[in-house]
Parts: structure tokens; sequence; C-alpha cells
């Protein structure tokens, strides 16, 4: 039975990441400095419509960065989205800060605007790390409204959510600093990496410089601040330059592969595709659905049906306050419940292939298998 894959790298028909690629080798720029890097960072600052972009090893290494370009220190407490990958924590605890997660709301998966007030009435954070799930905005206007009224920056984490213009803007543009991921399975791939965003300059530059090990301007190897290993290689910003020119194209076949899902389950009243914001042409990342509370089948069901028929599905991230690693640390719940809204979706949830390399066939069996399970 052929393979298909949740979300797997997917070069240009085109090869225009081969073309990048052997361009780094022919001119033996093999390290982290190039014409690829130049013109990758270029390419997704001009495409967000932002002053300025570096290019790192990966997404984490955005979300570290960023934080201590806000100043995030030891004891600090960060506000961070409940229901994300452990990505998004690692850095805050990179940095001896605090995290506090804030819940999800049923609206959009992403961050709860009024978890989000009351965990302000409780902390005085030093910054707010809002994640934008599957590729479907959090609500910002609402976010950014509370963040500046408590006069608090937003660090974004987008690295799902490149392509995704919400309310006419791009993802990662509402905060201070954003991040992209280029990992193997998102939009668009470097094989690894990420690059964190922003219209502050300043602080671009100083990641930049904190990225390639705080190497002070000097003869001699002098170091005044720690520095890290993060840059991206200009072999890998090949690949990068490459993929950017089939953003649009991954775009709509994500949102084909969305809409096939939606009709394909239209007729069963128990399954419910993730909702879709207003004013958002989202990336469709992944295409994600839960079941309802009364609905016999359940997500382990539909992965394992799926798994037997050589195709890969997951559940839906499971929530941070969760995770024995962070359970020590405050989570400001959406609602009083017993059960909190991330992990509700948790419990209900799971992540359907969304590869952009699946035909029509592909999908079809896929929702052929779900179907015959109800």
């Amino acid at each position: 039975m052929k393979k298909i894959y949740l979300a797997s790298p997917h070069m240009s028909d085109e090869k225009y990441e081969e073309k990048y690629v052997k361009e780094a080798f022919d001119t033996n720029w093999l390290s982290t400095i190039g014409e690829n890097l130049n013109k990758f960072e270029e390419s997704v600052r001009e495409y967000l419509g932002l002053k300025a972009s570096v290019a790192l090893a990966s997404g984490t290494s955005g979300i570290h960065l960023g934080l201590k370009a806000l100043g995030v220190e030891k004891d600090d407490i960060v506000f961070v989205s409940d229901l994300t990958f452990s990505a998004s924590v690692n850095p805050i605890i990179y940095q001896n800060a605090t995290p506090v997660f804030i819940d999800s709301e049923y609206k959009t998966w992403n961050m709860s605007p009024k978890a989000l007030e009351k965990a302000f009435e409780k902390y005085k954070p030093k910054a707010v790390v809002v994640v934008h799930l599957y590729g479907r905005s959090a609500r910002m206007e609402k976010i950014v409204e509370i963040c500046k009224k408590y006069n608090v920056p937003i660090l974004e984490d987008a690295a799902e959510g490149l392509g995704t213009i919400y309310n006419g803007k791009y993802l990662g543009t509402y905060g201070t600093l954003g991040v992209l991921s280029f990992n193997g399975n998102k939009i668009i791939t470097t094989t690894g990496g990420g690059m964190l965003v922003s219209n502050d300059e300043e602080k671009i530059a100083k990641a930049r410089f904190w990225s390639t090990q705080s190497k002070d301007l000097a003869r001699h190897y002098q170091h005044s601040e720690i520095g890290y290993n993060y840059r991206m290689s200009n072999v890998l910003a090949g690949i990068g330059r490459g993929q950017m020119k089939v953003l649009e194209q991954r775009i709509l076949k994500k949102n084909d592969i969305f809409n096939k899902y939606k009709d394909g389950f239209k007729d069963i009243e128990e399954i419910e595709m993730m909702p879709e914001n207003e004013n958002e042409r989202s990336n469709q990342w992944l295409s994600t659905l839960t079941l309802k509370e009364n609905s016999k089948v359940k997500p382990l069901d539909i992965i394992e049906a799926l798994e037997k028929e050589n195709i890969e599905s997951r559940p839906v991230w499971k929530p941070m306050h969760m995770q024995p690693i962070f359970e020590k640390y405050d989570f400001v719940s959406h609602n009083d419940s017993e059960i909190s809204v991330g992990e509700d979706l948790f419990n209900r949830g799971v992540c359907l292939p969304s590869d952009t390399k699946m035909t029509d066939e592909d999908i079809q069996r896929v929702i052929k298998i779900v179907k015959e399970l109800f």
C-alpha cells in the first residue's frame, strides 16, 4: 500500500532548490554566510512586508533569541499558549524564566483572550508568546489590545503559520518579533531551520550577533557576551530560497486538501473540522478535526484504522500544563470546568494527513477509511 504522510518535504517541480544549492557548492559558500542566506532572508521579509529578518538553525532558536531580545531573564514570567509543542516553551526555561500557560478557546483553538486577561490580573509578565496552531491565527486584535493595555511585548510563534493572512496582516507581523519554522514537515522547508522577523532592525541585528557566537569586532576572537551557534547555513538557505517560489502553490494545495476533507465528512454529524476564522486566508498547514463527545468512534480508532492502511495521522498537541516536565508551572484556564479547552481538544482531536504531494485519490482513500468507521 502506498504510504501517505502527515506532512513531508516537497521540493519544487522546477528544481529551484537544486539550482541554488548548486550555486553554493560551485562558489564554495558552504558556511553561514553567502548569497543564499541574504536572498532567502530578503524574500521572506519582503513577502511579509517587514524590515528585518535573520535565518537560524531552527524555529526554537528563533524563539530563544527573540525572548533574549525582549529582555527575558532569570525569574521573569512569560505567558505562553498551553496547546502547543514543547519548542514554544523550552526557550523560556533556557532563559531561566518561568512559563505561565494560557488556555485555548474553542473559536480558534489558540490562546484565549479571556484567559490572557485573567492571567494579567494575577501576574506581570515580561513577554507573551502567542502560538498560531495548524496555520490558524489566534484572535490577534484582542490579544494585541490586551498586551498594549499592560505594555507587554508579543513574540509570535508562527512556526506553523507562514503565509496565513488574518485581518489583512501576515502571521508573524503582529508582535514585536515573529518566529517561523522551516522544519521538514512545514509549509515550506529548508530540511531544518527557522527565522526571526521584525520591524525592529536593532533587535534583529542583535539576534544575528548572538547567533554567530557573539564575536566582537576585533582582529582576534573576542567575546563580551554569551553567544550561540544558531545561524543557518548558506546551503540550507538555498533550499529555502527555492521553496519561497512555490509557497503560494503549497498554500493552495493545503486549502484544497482541507476543503475536500470538509466536504467528504459533511454528512457525518460526529465530525467537526477545525473552525475557520472570519477574515482569514489560512495556509491550512494541517487539516484537523474533533469528534463530538457522544461519538462512539474515538480519535485512536481513526489513527489506528489509518495506520493499518499505511497512512500517517496523529493526535492534537497534548497541552503543556499536562506534560510531566512542566506540571509544576501555573496554568490559567479559559473556563471553570474540570477539563480545560486545550485538554478537551486533545482528547477529541485528530490531525489528518495533509501532505502536499497527496493526489485526489489519496485524499479520497483517507476519507473512505474514516467514513467506514461510522
